[in-house]
């Protein structure tokens, strides 16, 4: 009687082995078929006053940095203009003052020229208006004190010239959407 009951403890144990390495198996298959799970978030881009630029800007966090990814219509034909993350969430001034000044968490990029995390670079509208593409940006992120959530992507009259110095505005806000996590 002592020989069935190791068989039995045996055969159980071996089941089990079998079902560990299944699942294991199965949760392998799940992570390399659904991958990573990227952080994403979207700013809807409505028009200033005045103006009529809209469309959308999304950010995908990599492991470089952020993507910012932008679809804008109705910009002036072959022209080109700062898009940059200001300090606050909010477009709801007809200007887009609300949206406060531009993002740099860093006090110490706060020095006469230096270039602060918020400014995300120039885009170009071709003939008809229309501005895609990407830029990638390593200084922000999506959490901690670098996150551009819940902040406002403007689009600006102006082009930034990195190189200016003292640094000049990039004119008035011709666009702006609150950055929202999808």
């Amino acid at each position: 009687m002592g020989k069935g009951i190791d068989r039995g403890e045996n055969r159980l144990a071996g089941n089990a082995a079998v079902l560990a390495v299944a699942v294991c198996t199965l949760l392998a298959g799940c992570t390399s078929f659904m991958g990573q799970q990227d952080k994403r978030a979207l700013a809807q881009v409505l028009p200033t006053v005045g103006n009529q630029v809209r469309g959308t800007v999304s950010f995908v966090e990599r492991s470089d940095g952020v993507q910012v990814s932008y679809n804008l219509a109705g910009l002036p034909p072959d022209s080109d203009h700062a898009i940059q993350v200001h300090d606050r969430g909010d477009c709801n001034a007809a200007d887009a003052s609300s949206a406060g000044a531009v993002f740099a968490p860093a006090a110490d990029r706060l020095k006469p020229g230096a270039r602060v995390e918020g400014d995300l670079g120039n885009i170009h509208a071709d003939s008809n208006g229309v501005a895609t593409g990407f830029i990638v940006a390593p200084d922000v992120s999506l959490d901690g004190v670098r996150s551009v959530l819940q902040r406002s992507v403007l689009v600006h009259h102006d082009a930034i010239d990195p190189y200016a110095y003292p640094a000049r505005g990039t004119g008035p806000a011709l666009a702006c959407g609150v950055i929202k996590a999808q």
